[in-house]
């Protein structure tokens, strides 16, 4: 099986389930910029086992979304590489049991797949208790989840139970046969946490714990912030308030912190601690620590490279990309010279992610007729591929690119001069006023959306 090679900065996972838990995982995955997916939608009756030997070729680690798979994936194939499942332990328990008791009360169970003990845990906690709890026991041979489905039904003719099942084929059968159930799906703190032990289960992970991280952090509009204070003392003991935020922020990283002179600063760490206490690229108290203390804002660089040099320099470049956005913000170039940002401060956002050039030489031609960058370029298309939307007012564009609606009006006139947009029609407002124009950016293919 022949296969595309992949940007080395990227993990690939396969993950492996039934279509509904695959959409919940996919979105999941959009805290993970590191992970690049490929999907593949098994159940007990369409399991290939020669597919998920070939997958193995594919992908650095894999994830099942249901537990009885991954049990009937070890027995028919000889893994060679990380193999995780999503446990059905954890808060997707909690809520199938509290779902259950507000729509049948907590009678007798009838259960698969979930381990009794944590069944009863929870149901101590919500301090309550089933009058009997019926586990199925894995039997060896026949069609598994047909046999899953007729202990289900003998229990509700039998004592009356409703059905607490871990598989998706199982609640189909439930519902064709009509028996009160609920199907305990993970939720996404269930799926980050499984997501997290896959990324640390990889050998391509384990190789670059110690990789060289390369930071640069630069204070914004410093010469307007210094031109405030009425003293040379107040800015330097500004100085070194910023040098101190620095250093402790530099101790959770146990990394190295130069000051470069004036408003900028470098800093050395390793990939592994730098992902870890960014939250896998999703946190970064700094920013809003410097904001809120000194009432002043940073903008951030992070460079990953195979060799020092080529860390550093992509830090430079990717501080130009959070100077570009205006500031505090961190954005990080990886070593395919691919970007990822904004590392978001408070909350898990969907990341950007776009190659840092523009290959396309009439595309080229174009944008520097409108006066814009490729990098500028670059991220448009990507903040474009976020939202598939290429219709466009110019407030709805102005709100997406974050700039004034005045500069968004501006701009749309450079493309269309550019032929880069053109107007496929009108939007009729409520109030009074003109009709709003509607902007079709023409030069972005669907079929290059990510």
């Amino acid at each position: 099986m022949t296969t595309n090679a992949a940007p080395h900065s990227e993990i690939q996972i396969g993950i492996i389930g039934p279509q509904p838990l695959i959409e919940l995982t996919n979105e999941s995955l959009k805290s993970f910029p590191n992970f690049k997916a490929h999907f593949r939608n098994f159940n007990s009756s369409n399991f290939n086992s020669d597919a998920l030997q070939d997958l193995m070729s594919d992908v650095d680690v894999i994830l099942f979304t249901e537990y009885h798979l991954y049990e009937m994936a070890k027995q028919q194939v000889k893994f060679s590489i990380p193999v995780h499942h999503v446990p059905l332990m954890g808060t997707g328990l909690y809520r199938s049991l509290f779902l259950l008791k507000n729509s049948h009360g907590l009678r007798s169970l009838s259960v698969d797949t979930v381990e009794l003990k944590y069944v009863e845990q929870i149901l101590l906690e919500l301090d309550e208790q089933a009058k009997e709890i019926y586990v199925y026991k894995k039997q060896t041979q026949g069609p598994e989840i047909q046999k899953i489905i007729e202990f289900h039904l003998q229990n509700y003719d039998t004592y009356d139970t409703v059905a607490l099942t871990g598989i998706q084929e199982v609640a189909d059968g439930l519902v064709e046969q009509g028996i009160p159930f609920e199907w305990v799906t993970p939720t996404q703190q269930d799926l980050i946490v499984s997501l997290e032990r896959a990324l640390l289960a990889t050998d391509t992970r384990r190789n670059k714990e110690a990789q060289i991280v390369f930071g640069l952090i630069n204070v914004d509009n410093f010469k307007g912030v210094v031109e405030k204070f009425t003293s040379e003392h107040d800015v330097q003991l500004l100085k070194l308030n910023i040098q101190q935020m620095l250093l402790d922020y530099m101790k959770q990283l146990d990394g190295h912190l130069i000051n470069l002179g004036g408003e900028e600063y470098s800093f050395i760490t390793t990939r592994g601690i730098f992902e870890r206490e960014t939250r896998g690229y999703k946190f970064i108290p700094l920013l809003q620590d410097t904001k809120s203390e000194l009432n002043i804002t940073l903008s951030m660089g992070i460079g990953f490279g195979s060799t020092a040099a080529e860390a550093g320099n992509h830090a430079r470049l990717a501080l130009r990309q959070s100077k570009e956005l205006g500031g505090n913000v961190c954005y990080i170039v990886r070593e395919d010279r691919s970007v990822l940002g904004p590392v978001d401060i408070t909350t898990h956002t969907q990341y950007e992610r776009y190659d840092l050039a523009i290959t396309d030489a009439e595309l080229l031609d174009k944008a520097e007729k409108a006066g814009m960058s490729a990098a500028y370029m670059t991220k448009l298309m990507a903040r474009v591929a976020r939202y598939r939307k290429f219709d466009y007012t110019a407030q709805e564009l102005a709100s997406t690119l974050k700039i004034t609606v005045r500069s968004a009006h501006r701009i749309l006139l450079k493309w269309m001069d550019a032929e880069l947009v053109e107007i496929v029609g009108e939007e009729k407002v409520t109030h009074k006023g003109r009709p709003r124009r509607i902007y079709r950016l023409s030069f972005i293919d669907d079929g290059e959306l990510f």
